[in-house]
């Protein structure tokens, strides 16, 4: 008997736990080293929503690991899970849903570096009842995460006290980038009296994007569309999608409408814009968090060769362009500009590594950079703009060099004054939810 239960249970589970303990230990292994390729890179610093790990909680599982579809970002380290690779994470959250333990809480920011986030609460509602948030502006900056925060956003509209009022809106989406597209097709599902404002036109920030970036990796899906399935989406795909569906749907946005000012008036607000003014129960916000380009605030910057985005990389053929910046939108112009003949191109950032870029994109640069088709200046800043050159600080010296364009992309300040002439609270959140 006993023969026969060391046959039946004993043997099996020792090649079963013979096969897991090295498949783990490898696992741990890379882990670890991938860990300290990150710190001596100085990548350690997530650009958005990320998750942190309670150790005490934590099983060991490696649920968070495998369910993360942007690669090895989480790893065991010590049967515990950690965040290895930092500045790849996109905070899309998947690790923390399927957390057994309920080890994984998700923040913004870090000890070393805060981020300005509006406080929204889970139903996307603020501090101010009746004004919603969501999208890039509460600090989701995934577009696929971005979608579905309209649509839910809309849910929670719907359940605002006071809709259906006459002569008063249900609801005024200010924004129609990806989440404000959804919300707007949400709105109209529900059957909501709405209007969709837009300062610039269809597709928001996303619309500014450099040509041909990929933005759309995942599923996702859309009120009265669907859900779809793209392997790899441009910018010019998702946009030329997004027209599809309005004509589809006769689907109405005001583009070129801007806003300037919400007030409550009673039990309503009103929302002024350039073109007139609107009553309605609630307001919810997807404005994103560019808006407004954060300056180099140096001598020169107010000529016209100074701009805050790269539309179209085939203007600079033949010049000399400095991109400032150590994100994915500079590390994406200074390649798209280094490819076009004739270009002598200067990547200027500030910290000693790219820590907020994804991996894609260092590698692109480290590819240009072999090449010889791109100068890249850790650890410089610029001090002056003149009309045919440039002056960058670069270890501890000034130096001068030719320059015809020059592309700044250091990302947009939060629309602090906006959001606080409406009464919503802005908060410095380092390393908390």
């Amino acid at each position: 008997m006993q023969i026969e239960v060391i046959f039946a249970y004993v043997l099996p589970l020792m090649f079963i736990w013979a096969v897991y303990l090295p498949a783990r230990k490898r696992l741990e292994v890379r882990a670890v080293a991938k860990l300290a390729a990150s710190t001596e890179a100085g990548l350690l610093e997530p650009a958005s929503l990320h998750p942190i790990i309670d150790r005490a909680k934590c099983i060991g599982c490696a649920s968070c690991v495998r369910i993360c579809h942007e690669g090895d970002i989480l790893g065991l380290i010590d049967g515990k899970s950690e965040l290895v690779e930092p500045s790849r994470c996109i905070g899309h959250g998947a690790c923390k849903a399927v957390c057994p333990a309920d080890a994984i809480s998700l923040v913004f920011g870090t000890a070393r570096r805060g981020v300005d986030i509006p406080n929204v609460y889970p139903n996307f509602e603020t501090n101010v009842p009746g004004i919603f948030i969501a999208g890039e502006l509460g600090g989701m900056g995934l577009v696929r995460n971005a979608i579905e925060q309209g649509r839910q956003a809309i849910d929670s509209v719907r359940r605002v006290n006071g809709i259906d009022v006459p002569g008063v809106l249900d609801v005024v989406i200010v924004g129609c980038g990806p989440s404000g597209f959804s919300a707007s097709l949400a709105a109209l599902q529900h059957k909501l009296r709405f209007v969709t404002l837009e300062q610039d036109t269809l597709g928001g920030t996303v619309a500014q994007f450099p040509r041909g970036k990929l933005v759309m990796t995942a599923p996702f899906t859309l009120p009265l569309a669907g859900t779809f399935n793209f392997s790899e989406l441009s910018k010019e795909e998702l946009i030329a999608f997004f027209e599809g569906i309005v004509e589809k749907t006769g689907l109405e946005i005001n583009v070129g409408e801007r806003v300037e000012t919400v007030t409550r008036e009673g039990n309503h607000f009103e929302v002024k814009s350039t073109r007139t003014t609107y009553k309605t129960r609630a307001v919810l916000l997807t404005i994103g968090r560019r808006g407004t380009p954060r300056k180099l605030d140096v001598p020169g910057e107010n000529q016209p060769k100074v701009v805050y985005r790269m539309i179209d990389p085939e203007q600079y053929r033949g010049q000399h362009v400095l991109v400032v910046g150590g994100g994915d939108s500079a590390l994406e112009a200074a390649c798209e500009i280094a490819d076009q003949p004739g270009t002598t191109v200067t990547l200027s950032h500030r910290s000693e590594s790219f820590s907020r870029a994804k991996l894609k994109n260092r590698e692109r640069v480290k590819q240009a950079q072999e090449a010889g088709r791109l100068n890249v200046m850790f650890s410089s800043s610029v001090k002056c703009i003149g009309v045919d050159e440039v002056e960058v600080k670069w270890n501890g010296e000034v130096r001068s060099f030719s320059n015809d364009a020059v592309i700044v992309c250091v990302g947009g300040i939060l629309p602090t004054p906006f959001l606080e002439s409406m009464g919503i609270q802005v908060e410095t959140k380092y390393g908390t939810r």
